[in-house]
């Protein structure tokens, strides 16, 4: 499945949400209120990285990590949507920007042992 289909997937159920709270509470999420849910989405990750790595007890770690990577996915997709960000392209210029940072540290580390 390509990007623009993953995002169309969370934008479609990030609509079916909206309806939800609408009918629930007069009114969808704003943009800040759905990103202000993806913190306490990273917060549960969090809890299951320290789980999986002994800090902290909690059954079932692995399969919930899995899950919330995939909810934080989703967040991070209807965010950019949100905000009118190409995804793609702006993960591509920073990986091209992270290759170019690790060439330059390479090079400055190759000058000083010299």
């Amino acid at each position: 499945m390509e990007l623009r289909d993953l995002t169309e997937r969370a934008m479609a159920i990030r609509r079916a949400y909206a309806a939800l709270e609408t009918r629930r509470f007069g009114r969808a999420w704003t943009n800040e209120e759905v990103a202000i849910g993806f913190v306490g989405d990273v917060g549960d990750l969090l809890k299951l990285v320290l789980a999986r790595g002994g800090v902290r007890d909690i059954p079932d770690a692995g399969p919930k990590l899995a899950h919330e990577l995939a909810d934080c996915l989703w967040c991070v997709l209807v965010l950019s949507e949100l905000y009118g960000v190409d995804l793609e392209r702006a993960f591509l210029q920073m990986m091209d920007d992270l290759v170019r940072r690790i060439a330059r540290q390479e090079q400055s580390e190759c000058r000083s042992t010299q």
